[in-house]
């Protein structure tokens, strides 16, 4: 690492160039070398290449805010300013999801750190690399100022994340900063992903350097890792899925790479596979392919079920909960099962994200992308198998008032042909209402099932996404929304335009059907579901919030007629580089088929 901040600013885009870029230029400082602590941790995140920065600002890095500013001039990193620390490490989240890399988050002390717990614990679950530092008032007793810096200070801070991150750290000295952002980036970059978290010292940010620190090559300190796969257990896979009759692929945790995503489907059509794909996850194969088996699902349909009772061999691709999806099956699958992971890496005793222990007659420890790819090479000038001519149907809605199928089918087809990414869906999504043929049509769940994390995840999607020629839309729930829309500030502040659709049914409608669960079991009346439940007197005003954070609000939408009109103005609106949100009232409830996977997982035992 050079001891200029010069060189690798011109690895960023021309501020003109970039209405994010362009946006909070800090007058010159004419600092060419670190001086500081925090002027070596800014450094680092430069030598890792992060792009930007999401932060809520407090005193415990007001040393680090000052270097970023001042030393790096505010350009890579670039600072997001956000209203709360879960959105900035949400939209850190997101962006990961896009680009597959991790960009920084900083939160402050302790207070800031537990704000923004939710968000770690999803990016933990969905495999994603975010990095986050942090801080803590003087570790030096005698440094610290009277009451503040005592509460903001914490005997071991990184215990309230440990269980959740793949690594943290509380470096001493400069020297041992640098090397622990470096060896941030690398862990958290590494298969499987993660977030890491990094707290700096006040104090020894804020110090004065006593001597320059040595040049080093921050290449040669983080090499590329790629695990591939033994060749003998690629060699074991072909035989098996070459002489399976009925081979399935569970296409799970996979990149978003576009030659990968076109090696899994030469994949599936060389071996005549079956494919199945998940909503947990992105995109992982065309959805309208006639070997992708069913709509994909957040839960087991009845075609997967089928599917993996008549598969004699089964290939995951990484898919989550590999075992509880076996599971449905009622007993040990009757086919061979491969499992592609290195998920068992990161399991710890803590959080139990790690799901049922899957069968596994096959495991091949490395990268989901590596082994397809070694799989083709293995299988040579093999021809593909005929495909079964299968025409792919979307789901029509149904009759009667708006529903969530309503607002999805107009919204697909006020598109068109348009490329979209969808950034976040809401739990009662149906994959039958819109196809995915490309991986970043959609970028997959929350990770950690908690709400909150959608409109600061779409917000970092968004981030990675412009200038991609794709249309960013999250379709949020009420709930969701409700609790992150300050992210919105977030978007609308740096000039990163995209849709929201908030499919609003004025509950916390999942809990809403636990109650009727319970009711049922214990012989209680169903009607008393909503009590607790109903988010009415008064209804939230969404477009009204969506405005007091300087986007454009829309709605409330009542009617199925009005939804082709609304949509077409909220997009127009993100075509001028705005943020547009649109409030859609729909009736409470699920889709037949997603409904029915969920009884079908979890029966009433009352009558």
């Amino acid at each position: 690492m050079t001891t200029s901040r010069r060189d690798a600013a011109t690895a960023r885009k021309s501020p003109s160039s970039d209405p994010t870029a362009a946006l909070e230029r800090p007058v010159a400082a004419g600092v060419n070398a670190p001086m500081f602590g925090s002027d070596v941790a800014a450094d680092a995140l430069r030598a890792l290449d992060i792009p930007y920065i999401a932060l809520n600002p407090g005193a415990s890095f007001r040393g680090l805010h000052d270097s970023l500013v001042n030393y790096l001039g505010n350009a890579t990193p670039q600072m997001l300013l956000c209203l709360h620390e879960e959105a900035a490490v949400a939209i850190a989240h997101g962006y990961a999801k896009v680009t597959g890399k991790a960009m920084a988050a900083a939160v402050h002390s302790n207070v800031g750190l537990m704000h923004a717990t939710m968000a770690f614990f999803n990016a933990w679950c969905d495999r994603m690399p975010v990095i986050v530092l942090g801080a803590t008032g003087p570790v030096d007793a005698a440094k610290r100022r009277p009451w503040i810096d005592w509460i903001h200070t914490a005997r071991d801070q990184g215990a309230l994340v440990r269980n959740y991150t793949k690594w943290d750290d509380q470096p001493a000295s400069p020297a041992s900063i640098r090397e622990s952002v470096l060896r941030a980036g690398w862990i958290a970059n590494t298969t499987p992903q993660g977030p890491v978290y990094i707290n700096l010292d006040a104090e020894l940010q804020e110090a004065k350097i006593a001597d320059p620190l040595p040049p080093i090559d921050p290449a040669r300190l983080m090499p590329q890792v790629a695990t591939g796969a033994p060749p003998e257990l690629i060699q074991k896979a072909v035989e098996l899925l070459t002489s399976a009759k009925h081979p399935l692929i569970l296409a799970g945790r996979v990149s978003r790479d576009l030659d990968a995503w076109n090696r899994r489907v030469a994949l599936a059509e060389a071996l005549g596979a079956r494919v199945a794909s998940s909503l947990h996850v992105g995109a992982a194969f065309p959805t309208d392919h006639p070997l992708h088996l069913a709509p994909p699902a957040s839960h087991h349909s009845p075609d997967l079920v089928a599917a993996l009772r008549e598969a004699d061999v089964i290939l995951s691709l990484d898919w989550v909960d590999l075992g509880g999806t076996l599971k449905s099956l009622g007993g040990p699958p009757s086919g061979k099962v491969i499992q592609v992971s290195m998920d068992h890496h990161v399991h710890n005793g803590w959080s139990m994200d790690y799901m049922a222990l899957p069968y596994a007659d096959l495991l091949i420890a490395a990268d989901t992308d590596a082994v397809v790819q070694a799989l083709l090479a293995a299988l040579g000038s093999r021809r593909a198998k005929p495909v079964p001519v299968r025409e792919a149907k979307s789901e029509a809605p149904p009759n009667g008032p708006l529903a969530l199928a309503h607002l999805a089918t107009v919204l697909r087809d006020t598109v068109g042909e348009r490329p979209v990414s969808l950034t976040h869906l809401p739990i009662s999504w149906s994959g039958g209402w819109w196809h995915f043929r490309h991986p970043l049509d959609y970028l997959g769940s929350d990770g950690g099932g908690g709400l909150g994390g959608g409109p600061g995840m779409s917000v970092g999607a968004a981030l990675a996404l412009k200038d991609s020629g794709r249309l960013p839309i999250a379709i949020c729930g009420d709930g969701d929304f409700l609790m992150g829309v300050t992210a919105i500030w977030t978007a609308v502040h740096y000039r990163i335009p995209m849709l929201f659709v908030v499919a609003n049914n004025s509950s916390f409608y999942n809990d809403e059907v636990h109650q009727e669960r319970v009711a049922r079991m214990r012989n209680r009346p169903i009607e008393n579901k909503w009590i607790g439940q109903r988010i009415s007197d008064p209804d939230p005003d969404i477009a009204g919030l969506a405005r007091a954070q300087g986007a454009r609000g829309f709605g409330p939408v009542k009617e199925i007629a009005d939804l082709a009109k609304v949509y077409a103005d909220a997009i127009a609106a993100v075509d001028a580089g705005e943020v547009a949100v649109i409030d859609v009232h729909i009736e409470p409830g699920y889709s037949p088929g997603v409904a029915a996977a969920i009884a079908a997982q979890k029966p009433d035992r009352g009558s």
